[in-house]
């Protein structure tokens, strides 16, 4: 059985936030993916930011030509190390999942949209500098644009807010490239095994079919 951890590396715990209603148009669009009400709303949102990317390939827009299943879950439940992981991508059989730590149920829409945003851009089983380094890249960019449009989201005090804080300031420190988060990315002990290219990150920025940062 082959299973590829494509993971987010911040330790953060989570408060709580109100979970919205749902029409049950936007119900059955997501029902193959999550029936969580806060995780359809995070994937929704990404339609008019940098991350529509993202909602695509969730939608089924990958490699695997299959909607990606998203869920909150004990990440502990798979490995006592993921305990603490804000996320880990899956691959199994050839689907891609997103499992999301169970504590982060009550964070932030947005904060979850920008950190969905990562994880559908790891859709195989290899990975490497540049791609984290896109993916946070991507993560950034898409919280900026939501905090640009509601600035008081950046000033909940929230770990995973915080956690979009850090990248987003990373992400305009670099003026708005991936400069100072591939600093940061080769810096982290998570990655230090990875290589520096995979297929389709033969660069930090990428390759055609992915939205220019």
């Amino acid at each position: 059985m082959k299973k590829k951890l494509l993971g987010s590396l911040f330790l953060f715990s989570f408060l709580s936030s109100n979970v919205l209603a749902l029409d049950e148009t936007l119900y059955n669009k997501y029902k193959k993916i999550t029936k969580d009400p806060n995780l359809i709303q995070a994937v929704e949102k990404l339609e008019y930011t940098t991350g529509n990317f993202s909602k695509k390939a969730i939608l089924g827009n990958n490699l695997t030509k299959k909607p990606i299943k998203i869920e909150f879950k004990n990440l502990a439940n798979i490995n006592p190390l993921y305990a603490n992981f804000d996320a880990l991508g899956w691959l199994e059989k050839k689907q891609l999942s997103i499992y999301i730590n169970e504590k982060h149920k009550d964070a932030p829409i947005e904060a979850l949209s920008a950190l969905l945003s990562h994880e559908a851009i790891h859709q195989d089983d290899e990975n490497s500098i540049n791609e984290e380094t896109y993916a946070w890249t991507l993560e950034g960019a898409v919280w900026k644009e939501l905090t640009d449009d509601n600035p008081k989201l950046q000033e909940i005090s929230h770990p995973l807010v915080t956690r979009e804080n850090v990248i987003k300031q990373l992400f305009e420190k670099g003026n708005c490239t991936h400069e100072y988060i591939y600093k940061f990315v080769i810096s982290n002990q998570g990655y230090k095994n990875l290589p520096e290219r995979s297929t389709g990150f033969e660069s930090p920025k990428g390759n055609q079919n992915l939205p220019n940062l």
